[in-house]
């Protein structure tokens, strides 16, 4: 078992490092679009690489930088991922999120994707947002750590 799972990272790696090289945030124009890259390439990892931890980094490590570029907070990304690649990997039936819920729930995860209202939602909703730059904070300008100088004291 061990073995699966270090390939899996291996794997993961090697689809982020295509990633970075053929899309990364070049694809994306606008801070909506760049929000909806993140969320497509999340969910797509989920698909993909059947596990949502590595769904989150690849999703959160291919745009971190872009996001740094366009001005927008850090939070921004981490709720794009949070959106789209955790919610979403109980949706994938070979996901690991999938197989435990089916297993755990005893139906396949089609029966209960209809009332998974959340899951499937929250991408969309994340996206809409994203286009409209509701709640979308910026990047914060950086604080001057000096501290200002003490006045000469004059006697």
């Amino acid at each position: 078992m061990p073995v699966v799972v270090y390939l899996g990272v291996v794997v993961g790696g090697l689809v982020q490092i295509d990633l970075d090289k053929s899309i990364g945030h070049k694809a994306a124009r606008t801070r909506g679009s760049l929000i909806l890259s993140t969320v497509l390439t999340s969910i797509g990892a989920n698909v993909v690489l059947c596990d949502q931890y590595m769904a989150i980094v690849m999703g959160a490590r291919t745009y971190a930088e872009a996001y740094r570029e366009r001005g927008l907070a850090p939070e921004n990304l981490s709720r794009a991922v949070e959106d789209s690649a955790t919610v979403t990997a109980n949706l994938v039936p070979w996901n690991s999120g999938g197989a435990y819920q089916a297993a755990t729930l005893g139906v396949a995860t089609i029966a209960y994707l209809p009332f998974n209202f959340f899951c499937w939602l929250s991408p969309l909703v994340t996206v809409l947002y994203g286009y409209t730059g509701w709640t979308i904070k910026p990047l914060a300008a950086p604080e001057d750590d000096a501290t200002p100088a003490a006045p000469d004291a004059k006697e």
